[in-house]
Protein backbone atom coordinates (compact mmCIF):
# COMPACT_ATOMS: atom_id res chain seq x y z
CA UNK A 1 0.00 0.00 0.00
CA UNK A 2 1.28 3.46 -0.83
CA UNK A 3 1.72 6.22 1.71
CA UNK A 4 -0.91 9.00 2.02
CA UNK A 5 1.37 11.63 0.47
CA UNK A 6 1.79 9.52 -2.65
CA UNK A 7 -1.96 8.94 -2.87
CA UNK A 8 -2.65 12.66 -2.50
CA UNK A 9 0.07 13.55 -4.99
CA UNK A 10 -1.27 11.07 -7.57
CA UNK A 11 -4.82 12.41 -7.19
CA UNK A 12 -3.66 16.03 -7.38
CA UNK A 13 -1.59 15.34 -10.50
CA UNK A 14 -4.52 13.60 -12.18
CA UNK A 15 -6.75 16.58 -11.36
CA UNK A 16 -4.03 18.95 -12.54
CA UNK A 17 -3.80 17.18 -15.89
CA UNK A 18 -7.56 17.45 -16.35
CA UNK A 19 -7.55 21.13 -15.34
CA UNK A 20 -4.73 21.87 -17.78
CA UNK A 21 -6.59 20.16 -20.61
CA UNK A 22 -9.68 22.21 -19.74
CA UNK A 23 -7.55 25.37 -19.54
CA UNK A 24 -8.94 26.08 -16.07
CA UNK A 25 -6.30 28.53 -14.79
CA UNK A 26 -7.79 28.86 -11.31
CA UNK A 27 -7.90 25.12 -10.76
CA UNK A 28 -4.40 24.69 -12.18
CA UNK A 29 -3.04 27.34 -9.82
CA UNK A 30 -4.73 25.84 -6.75
CA UNK A 31 -3.60 22.29 -7.57
CA UNK A 32 -0.01 23.34 -8.24
CA UNK A 33 0.01 25.21 -4.96
CA UNK A 34 -1.29 22.14 -3.11
CA UNK A 35 1.39 19.93 -4.65
CA UNK A 36 4.08 22.45 -3.72
CA UNK A 37 2.79 22.70 -0.17
CA UNK A 38 3.03 18.92 0.24
CA UNK A 39 6.52 18.83 -1.26
CA UNK A 40 7.68 21.67 1.00
CA UNK A 41 6.20 20.03 4.09
CA UNK A 42 8.12 16.85 3.36
CA UNK A 43 11.51 18.53 3.63
CA UNK A 44 13.63 16.88 6.30
CA UNK A 45 13.64 18.23 9.83
CA UNK A 46 16.92 19.34 11.32
CA UNK A 47 20.29 19.94 9.76
CA UNK A 48 21.62 18.21 6.70
CA UNK A 49 24.80 16.36 7.67
CA UNK A 50 28.00 18.04 6.53
CA UNK A 51 30.32 16.07 4.28
CA UNK A 52 33.43 17.05 6.20
CA UNK A 53 36.82 16.41 4.64
CA UNK A 54 36.93 15.20 1.08
CA UNK A 55 38.45 11.90 2.19
CA UNK A 56 35.47 11.38 4.56
CA UNK A 57 32.79 12.40 2.09
CA UNK A 58 30.12 10.13 0.72
CA UNK A 59 30.70 8.72 -2.73
CA UNK A 60 28.24 7.69 -5.40
CA UNK A 61 24.87 8.84 -6.70
CA UNK A 62 22.39 9.62 -3.94
CA UNK A 63 24.92 9.05 -1.18
CA UNK A 64 24.35 12.53 0.23
CA UNK A 65 20.55 12.26 0.12
CA UNK A 66 18.50 12.81 3.24
CA UNK A 67 15.21 10.95 3.65
CA UNK A 68 12.11 13.10 3.23
CA UNK A 69 9.45 13.23 5.94
CA UNK A 70 6.43 11.00 5.47
CA UNK A 71 3.20 12.92 5.99
CA UNK A 72 0.05 11.28 7.28
CA UNK A 73 -3.37 11.86 5.74
CA UNK A 74 -4.29 14.08 8.71
CA UNK A 75 -1.14 16.18 8.23
CA UNK A 76 -1.90 16.67 4.54
CA UNK A 77 -5.49 17.62 5.29
CA UNK A 78 -4.29 20.12 7.91
CA UNK A 79 -1.81 21.50 5.40
CA UNK A 80 -4.49 21.96 2.73
CA UNK A 81 -6.86 23.48 5.31
CA UNK A 82 -4.15 26.01 6.16
CA UNK A 83 -3.83 26.80 2.44
CA UNK A 84 -7.59 27.43 2.31
CA UNK A 85 -7.41 29.67 5.37
CA UNK A 86 -4.54 31.67 3.86
CA UNK A 87 -6.49 32.21 0.66
CA UNK A 88 -9.64 33.26 2.49
CA UNK A 89 -7.67 35.76 4.57
CA UNK A 90 -5.90 37.08 1.47
CA UNK A 91 -9.22 37.39 -0.38
CA UNK A 92 -10.70 39.43 2.47
CA UNK A 93 -7.68 41.74 2.47
CA UNK A 94 -7.79 42.13 -1.31
CA UNK A 95 -11.50 42.92 -1.22
CA UNK A 96 -11.00 45.52 1.51
CA UNK A 97 -8.36 47.16 -0.67
CA UNK A 98 -10.68 47.31 -3.66
CA UNK A 99 -9.09 44.44 -5.62
CA UNK A 100 -12.39 42.63 -6.05
CA UNK A 101 -11.42 40.72 -9.18
CA UNK A 102 -8.25 39.31 -7.62
CA UNK A 103 -10.17 38.56 -4.40
CA UNK A 104 -12.69 36.58 -6.43
CA UNK A 105 -9.89 34.55 -8.03
CA UNK A 106 -8.32 33.79 -4.66
CA UNK A 107 -11.72 32.73 -3.26
CA UNK A 108 -12.18 30.43 -6.27
CA UNK A 109 -8.79 28.82 -5.57
CA UNK A 110 -9.86 28.27 -1.96
CA UNK A 111 -13.06 26.62 -3.21
CA UNK A 112 -11.01 24.21 -5.34
CA UNK A 113 -9.00 23.17 -2.28
CA UNK A 114 -12.16 22.83 -0.20
CA UNK A 115 -13.56 20.45 -2.84
CA UNK A 116 -10.40 18.36 -2.57
CA UNK A 117 -10.86 18.07 1.18
CA UNK A 118 -14.54 17.17 0.88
Amino acid sequence: MTDPATQWRDALRANLLTARKQRDAIRVSALRSALSAIDNAETPDGDVPAAGALSDSAVGPGSAEVARRLLSDAEIRALLTAEVDERQTAAAQLASNGADERASTVRAEAAVLIDLLG
